[in-house]
């Protein structure tokens, strides 16, 4: 009986050791390393739970931030650190984010951000549409230098620059501003020859490439998805009124 089972034994061990019983254990191992890796990486992404609302000073960061929060108008005064607090993307829904209001200064946007750049799920980039056009250089300049931070870089925070203050007749529009900003950011990576510095200190080893070499810059190019929604913090009745977030709201909901 034994005897007449080796042939077949025997067919059956050859044919576990062929290629083809090879390249489904190949594919196997790949399915398997590719299941983790994005175990891995949507691991690393929960983890990370802060939104940070960035901006030069006078922005509108904080009143957005109040807005957001309790729906309420308040008077504020420009940072000096930062304010965070939980913020409930949908009332249907029980995800939550952290929200954090990081000071515009320029002398301490970059420590801040420096502080909680890791932990970034999302980056709303406040702007205040009316004084956009003499500030033009100095958002861009800021933003610069968030867009090519290591760390920022890796984790590629999803990204929305929200122009505020649209109640203001003399505020520019979301897509004037797109354009300005692909413009400077452009002139900026061509004009920052130096190497920069990653905001903990360490050296990139030679200028971080934003955008595609040979191509003017726009945003598309960017690791991260950006978005630009128009808003107002104020909205249109000022402080009796109610804010215009309805295009910032929906974006948090996407990204939470």
């Amino acid at each position: 009986m034994a005897g007449g089972l080796e042939p077949h034994l025997e067919a059956l061990r050859r044919e576990l050791r062929g290629p083809a019983v090879l390249s489904v254990l190949i594919a196997l191992i790949a399915v398997a390393i590719t299941f983790l890796i994005w175990r891995f990486v949507q691991g690393r992404r929960s983890s990370r739970k802060a939104v940070l609302l960035l901006g030069l000073c006078d922005a509108g960061k904080t009143l957005l931030f109040a807005r957001l929060l309790s729906g309420r108008y308040r008077d504020t005064q420009t940072s000096i650190t930062d304010s965070s607090a939980v913020y409930r993307v949908s009332r249907d829904k029980s995800t939550n984010v952290t929200l954090i209001d990081l000071p515009g200064h320029e002398s301490l946007r970059l420590q801040f951000l420096e502080r909680f750049k890791a932990a970034a799920r999302a980056i709303v980039f406040v702007v205040d549409s009316v004084a956009f056009q003499r500030e033009v250089k100095d958002v861009a300049e800021f933003l610069y230098q968030v867009l090519v931070d290591s760390t920022v870089l890796r984790n590629a925070p999803a990204l929305l620059i929200a122009c505020n203050k649209q109640d203001i007749t003399m505020a520019k529009s979301a897509k004037l501003i797109q354009q300005q900003l692909e413009k400077e950011l452009n002139t900026l990576r061509v004009t920052c020859s130096a190497a920069p510095t990653s905001l903990d200190g360490s050296a990139t080893g030679g200028p971080a490439q934003l955008g595609k070499k040979g191509k003017d810059f726009d945003f598309s190019q960017l690791p991260m998805k950006v978005e630009f929604v128009e808003c107002s913090a104020r909205g249109s009745k000022g402080e009796e009124g109610e804010a215009d977030l309805e295009g910032l709201e929906k974006w948090l909901v996407k990204v939470a």
